[in-house]
């Protein structure tokens, strides 16, 4: 069986940002082989530490994105799907918050979202052969990037049935994303990954299980629609989370 593709749209131009990244674009093993096929479309904040560590932010350490997913869809683990890793710019922490902090600033991820629903989705869906049901369709990401998709799958779940949230910053603004989820009004819930490790800070781990529990609160259930793991031994970065793309991946978009 042939592996997956990757596509790099350089310099995507945002109206909304008013400013440019790069888009990389997995294409799963049998894209190419099967011209009538659609595909389920995984969006990933951070896209320069997915696929190369020679573009990541630790340099050598990369999510190994591509390899994880070739190899679970070879084992009829996971649904063959497509995979855009959205780059991140100076503007990361603005872009990637949905609230403003006086000494940490923050606030455009309502901005951000228009960058994604109506300028990045609409290309994808044009370029590639896409299904684009909310089942079909799921946001992720790490620390801040998973923050974000926690703030913009909760917001737009008629958008994004599923949500990879991993080591997610829920402290921001003191809990704001628990007082958000509390609040919000979701139509349809996601499907949801949440993470975290235990080495990232016993204060960190405890937000993170709080934040797990407003969500049983609000009617997901463990081991069907959420899956909450406490991972032993893992730290906040590139190698500890590249460990949980397989097991996330056959959570979000198993074989059918």
């Amino acid at each position: 069986m042939s592996s997956g593709q990757l596509r790099k749209h350089e310099q995507f131009h945002s109206r909304f940002l008013r400013n440019q990244r790069d888009l990389i674009v997995y294409a799963p093993p049998g894209y190419a082989e099967q011209p009538l096929r659609h595909f389920p479309v995984l969006y990933l904040h951070d896209g320069q530490n997915l696929f190369d560590g020679a573009t990541s932010f630790i340099p050598g350490q990369d999510w190994h994105v591509g390899q994880t997913a070739d190899q679970c869809i070879h084992a009829g683990k996971v649904e063959p799907l497509i995979i855009v890793g959205m780059y991140n710019t100076k503007a990361r922490i603005r872009e990637y918050t949905p609230t403003h902090v006086p000494k940490l600033g923050g606030g455009r991820a309502d901005r951000y979202a228009k960058f994604l629903l109506e300028e990045v989705k609409p290309f994808i869906d044009r370029e590639y052969r896409t299904l684009t049901g909310s089942q079909y369709n799921g946001i992720g990401g790490s620390s801040l990037g998973g923050l974000v998709s926690l703030y913009l799958g909760l917001k737009h779940s008629r958008i994004f049935g599923k949500i990879a949230a991993l080591s997610p910053s829920v402290w921001w603004n003191q809990l704001v994303i628990h007082r958000f989820a509390q609040m919000a009004t979701v139509e349809a819930r996601p499907r949801i990954w949440l993470d975290i490790g235990t080495r990232e800070g016993p204060r960190i781990v405890r937000d993170v299980e709080k934040f797990r529990d407003v969500l049983l609160e609000k009617g997901w259930k463990l081991g069907q629609d959420l899956h909450y793991e406490r991972v032993e031994g893992a730290e906040h970065n590139e190698a500890a989370w590249a460990q949980r793309v397989g097991p996330f991946l056959q959570f979000l978009y198993p074989s059918r």
